[in-house]
């Protein structure tokens, strides 16, 4: 599982039909960036993922890729390769709050 956060959504008109109905969101994966685990920055890739919760632009989510992903998608054949499973709330590393949702 990675955590990232919704940087922006894509819109694709024409797709694969399986893909019909989905929300698609674009996430940068977050990276703790501390030798305390204190700190944690933007990845330096993106990935684009579809979404059924309704992630907005800003907040932290929870991402699984490849198999995992199809099934979280509830479609073990359609061509999805990273799906958001949850949205974050709160991440703590060890008594020190990295992130709080407002």
């Amino acid at each position: 599982m990675i955590l990232a956060r919704v940087e922006g959504s894509v819109v694709a008109t024409k797709k694969n039909a399986k893909m019909t109905g989905n929300k698609f969101l674009l996430v940068r994966p977050l990276v703790i960036d501390s030798p305390t685990a204190k700190e944690w920055k933007p990845g330096t890739s993106t990935l684009v993922v579809t979404d059924s919760l309704g992630a907005g632009e800003g907040e932290i989510v929870l991402i699984v890729q490849g198999s995992s992903a199809r099934l979280a998608a509830d479609d073990k054949d359609s061509p999805v390769d990273a799906v958001v499973i949850g949205i974050v709330d709160t991440v703590d590393v060890g008594k020190h709050i990295l992130f709080k949702a407002q």
